[in-house]
């Protein structure tokens, strides 16, 4: 080939070139288009992004004990919430939810240490020295001024318990309890429910425990006593069993629970929720975790294990 000849074929090779190269088109109206785009720039904003997940791995969570999750709960524990007073066995509703939140976060069973606390004491402002706090706690706006809670892992229904000769063992409304003695745990929303929803006009008896309830019941003192539904189970089997449950009470806003926190709470549904110290960086990973659960059915599983009881209760009107 001649140098004539190799020049040609290189101008050639140059043209074809510039004509692949897509040059830039022009739209109907004659102005230059923007140049045609690979779409990897669309593509890579439509991946999720890592690091909300990698903020909630075990390494790097807020935890009190590195590598730890630390839970706090009462002393003693009861049924149904855990057994045998023993919080470590997975056995209850709060103490198998917090090894499946647990599991769900990444962490082992082994990894999962628990505290006692008090139950006051828990509510108090200031420093925790542990993650959270799950010993049924209602959401309530006061509480919610001085610790952080988690979203609602339980909604409850307050229970009227009594004996088969008390006055108001065939109540069917709130109405009829006004004039019976009643009683209830200090410090509980079944206080505030008996007090400010019920209103009997005889003063709610304020007992320290079950044990002091028991005592009062025994004694003819009281006409019946307020609990929480899956507590009036377990009162009702075990500690009081010659009394039986009247019937569950209508939800009502007791306690400010229309105001909870928890994000699908119904409207006027007292809620459980764990007790973080204020600002906790940790509840929003507790909340995707709960979540999860949530969705995945399995505290519906363990509501059903642990605090469903066979047969049907009436529930009383207002």
């Amino acid at each position: 080939m001649t140098r004539t000849m190799r020049l040609a074929a290189v101008l050639a090779l140059m043209v074809m070139v510039a004509a692949c190269g897509g040059a830039a088109e022009t739209d109907d109206s004659g102005d230059q288009a923007a140049p045609p785009t690979t779409g990897v720039t669309e593509q890579a904003s439509e991946v999720p992004s890592t690091e909300a997940a990698s903020a909630c791995a075990p390494a790097e969570l807020p935890l009190a004990e590195e590598g730890t999750l630390t839970v706090a709960t009462g002393e003693p524990v009861f049924e149904p919430w855990m057994v045998d007073d023993d919080p470590a066995n997975g056995e209850g509703y709060e103490s198998a939810l917090v090894y499946a939140l647990a599991e769900e976060l990444g962490f082992a069973e082994d990894d999962v240490a628990w505290v006692r606390t008090g139950f006051d004491e828990a509510i108090a402002p200031g420093d925790k020295p542990y993650d959270f706090n799950i010993q049924q706690y209602s959401i309530t706006p006061e509480r919610d001024e001085v610790v952080d809670f988690s979203d609602g892992y339980y909604q409850v229904e307050q229970a009227l318990v009594a004996a088969a000769d008390s006055p108001v063992s065939d109540a069917t409304s709130v109405a009829e309890l006004r004039s019976a003695r009643l009683g209830a745990a200090i410090g509980t929303t079944s206080l505030d429910y008996a007090e400010e929803v019920i209103q009997p006009e005889q003063q709610v008896q304020v007992f320290d425990d079950n044990a002091a309830a028991k005592a009062a019941f025994d004694a003819g003192q009281v006409d019946g006593l307020v609990f929480d539904l899956p507590t009036a189970y377990y009162v009702t089997a075990v500690e009081i069993p010659d009394a039986a449950i009247v019937g569950v009470l209508p939800r009502a806003g007791a306690a400010g629970a229309s105001e909870a926190t928890g994000s699908e709470a119904a409207e006027g549904a007292e809620e459980l929720g764990m007790l973080f110290e204020e600002g906790s960086e940790l509840v929003p990973c507790v909340n995707e975790a709960l979540a999860a659960l949530t969705a995945a059915g399995t505290l519906a599983e363990l509501e059903e294990q642990w605090l469903s009881q066979a047969g049907e209760i009436p529930t009383l009107t207002e």
